[in-house]
């Protein structure tokens, strides 16, 4: 594939990008080809967990429901730890159940992420998505096995590219997440960033695609 897209929230159906599509249990959309799905610490309502955690279950045995999230947790709102955790603990027994990658979201909670992953034993791949941290958290996620996907700020934050540049080639995925820029404007940046070409840029995602999605290859429409 030319572009592979690990997080976004809107479906370009482009014929050259592939793209990971978040999805909500309750807004499902049967149309979109390739999938995530999860509960989103931002919109955990209590008395549907149960419903929604159904609902993800159910997805995950589909073939184009390729990973759990985006969940995780985020310091910065109103909803407790407590219940974040515990929305969070149970997508990552289902992600390991159902052997599916977890797509992450993390506000100021990176070693409540890395303490719960490994208090559950989660072996699936773990991705970090929507990255804007300092080289040392990066460095801190990769050695407990995480990847760590760029895009967003990777384009607003210049800072940031000695901290993409300080990732392992086998450890980072791109991404658009809510941005108006295309997948392609993504890659071109974290090409001049490395320093090789778009081309090679793309041969790492792939590789990388390959390695934690377990070759499942795309479905086009």
């Amino acid at each position: 594939m030319d572009f592979f897209n690990l997080h976004t929230h809107k479906y370009t159906n482009q014929p050259n990008v592939s793209e990971l599509v978040n999805q909500y249990p309750q807004e499902f959309d049967a149309t979109i080809p390739n999938y995530s799905i999860g509960i989103h610490p931002w919109f955990i309502i209590e008395e549907r967990i149960e419903a929604d955690l159904a609902i993800i279950e159910s997805k995950l045995q589909e073939a184009n429901c390729l990973a759990v999230g985006e969940c995780g947790l985020d310091k910065r709102i109103e909803v407790s730890m407590e219940l974040q955790q515990l929305v969070f603990e149970k997508q990552l027994l289902l992600a390991q159940h159902y052997q599916k990658p977890v797509v992450i979201h993390c506000v100021a909670a990176f070693q409540e992420v890395i303490a719960i992953t490994k208090k559950l034993n989660i072996s699936v791949p773990m991705l970090i998505h929507g990255f804007s941290k300092n080289a040392q958290v990066a460095k801190q996620l990769v050695n407990n096995g995480f990847y760590i996907s760029f895009g967003k700020y990777l384009l607003l934050n210049q800072d940031l590219e000695a901290v993409f540049k300080s990732v392992p080639n086998n450890r980072f995925f791109l991404e658009t997440d809510t941005v108006d820029e295309g997948i392609e404007a993504v890659y071109e940046l974290a090409a001049k960033y490395r320093g090789i070409s778009l081309e090679e840029i793309q041969e790492l995602v792939n590789s990388n695609y390959n390695e934690v999605f377990d070759f499942r290859i795309f479905q086009k429409h």
